[in-house]
């Protein structure tokens, strides 16, 4: 049962520290998704089909650690600090160095099976362990910060601008940074790469501690004492549209995202050979983000629908990369132009999607009777990790299949075919996030509105909690 508490009411305090939670998420998350790769391909000499395997396969780990964790998020008793907060602190120290141990340099001579063990066990303990214990009750958190609709699409905005900044720092700071001219090639340096990886992980602790003190749970989740029923939850997985829809357009902004920004760290060095262009890419993108996405999506929200928004904004994205991969632009300069059409077209998108999530914890709660926000995010959650995971394992076996190694990296056969899969796989996933809200996620402006007005009445009837 819910109620809200006599304290202060929401405002740009609880947005800016639950921005800078997702700023933290990002200083390691983004991290991984950007420079993992590449790191162990042309740093530490591991396959990249090893690589993407690795990142697939542990999604199997994260199945159970995200449900899980939700469990524990919903079965945990409210504190003073709230039900879902205390975990930044707790948590923050743990996430932050498991992710620097992953990009250790030092190893880079030692045998083969030894680097391939340190990358395992590194990026488990990263992944499904720690930063899913921070993660799931950070996403959950929005709940208990506001009831309002309108102040949870700010909330999942001001979110996104934070994984905007981190995008910005973490996207124009460690090309500029990490890469080197060797013998005329762009390469990446692993002794940068650690220490980045240092300095990042130390941002990510204060960020999480600036969140833990600026937000404030103001809607009292009580203590879930029912144990989770696998048959149950499974059941809801596969007749909960909402969910299902919403799970399908994150694993396919995620692919998308391969091309976007996980395959920027081949095409911008290998390609055009040049790692300051990446950066600028990164730069003009974000700043994109914030100037246009950023002002305009709550408000376009609010008027057409967060369905609606995100479905024409990733359209408009798709079809500036088709346009690129047609056009095969010489200058990476005017590769950049695309980039950033498709990059903000994702970005709105991405500014509304967890106030979308808020949408379908609303909506289960409707079909339910039951408020499960930290195991709806954790199902979630565990969703975009595999969409992460498919795009970085994919991205290793087509690395694989056009003859990437440290060898033939810059071989023209090969940087052609990068070009090719950075404009191609954008253009799918784009597709497939619009046709998935489309056809599958059944929330569109009308039913939220209608959703939002019964839950309203439903909590104003239950009898408040003495």
């Amino acid at each position: 049962m819910n109620r809200k508490k006599e304290i202060k009411p929401f405002g740009i305090r609880d947005k800016i520290g639950y921005m800078f939670g997702d700023f933290a998420n990002d200083f390691t998350f983004l991290l991984s998704s950007m420079f993992m790769m590449k790191f162990y391909t042309d740093v530490m000499g591991i396959s990249p089909g090893i690589v993407g395997g690795l990142m697939m396969a542990a999604r199997c780990v994260d199945a159970v650690t995200d449900i899980t964790m939700g469990q524990i998020a919903d079965r945990s008793k409210p504190t003073a600090d709230g039900k879902f907060k205390p975990w930044l602190k707790r948590m923050c120290g743990p996430v932050a160095v498991s992710s620097f141990l992953i990009y250790q340099s030092a190893f880079a001579n030692m045998a083969y099976g030894f680097k391939v063990v340190w990358m395992v066990i590194t990026y488990i303990l990263w992944g499904s362990v720690f930063y899913t214990s921070i993660n799931i009750p950070y996403g959950s958190m929005a709940s208990a910060i506001s009831e309002e609709p309108n102040e949870r699409v700010s909330l999942s905005t001001w979110r996104t601008i934070g994984s905007t900044f981190a995008g910005l720092v973490i996207g124009v700071s460690t090309p500029m940074i990490a890469y080197v001219v060797v013998d005329g090639n762009t390469v990446l340096s692993g002794t940068r790469m650690t220490v980045i990886a240092g300095i990042f992980s130390v941002c990510a602790v204060i960020c999480y501690l600036l969140c833990f003190h600026l937000v404030t749970e103001r809607v009292v989740i009580e203590k879930q004492s029912e144990r989770i029923k696998i048959g149950k939850l499974v059941r809801s997985l596969f007749t909960n549209r909402s969910l299902i829809g919403i799970i399908l357009a994150a694993i396919m902004v995620l692919l998308a995202q391969l091309g976007i920004q996980g395959m920027a760290g081949y095409v911008y060095p290998n390609y055009y050979g040049s790692g300051n262009a990446q950066a600028l890419s990164m730069l003009i993108g974000t700043v994109g983000m914030l100037i246009i996405c950023a002002p305009l999506a709550t408000r376009l929200s609010i008027r057409f629908g967060k369905k609606e928004l995100s479905i024409v904004s990733c359209l408009i994205g798709a079809v500036s990369y088709l346009i690129c991969f047609l056009i095969r632009p010489e200058s990476p300069y005017v590769y950049i132009v695309f980039y950033a059409i498709a990059f903000i077209g994702q970005g709105f998108f991405s500014m509304v999607i967890w106030a979308m999530i808020t949408d379908v914890i609303d909506d289960a709660e409707l079909r339910n009777g039951v408020r499960e926000d930290g195991t709806i995010y954790s199902v979630y959650s565990f969703a975009r990790k595999a969409g992460q995971a498919i795009s970085n394992g994919l991205s290793g076996l087509l690395l694989e299949m056009i003859g990437y190694s440290q060898v033939t990296a810059f071989d023209t056969e090969v940087v052609n075919g990068i070009f090719n899969i950075s404009c191609i796989v954008p253009v799918i996933g784009l597709v497939l996030v619009a046709a998935s809200l489309y056809f599958v996620y059944p929330l569109d402006k009308k039913r939220v509105e209608e959703n939002n007005r019964k839950l309203s009445q439903l909590h104003e009837d239950q009898p408040q909690v003495p």
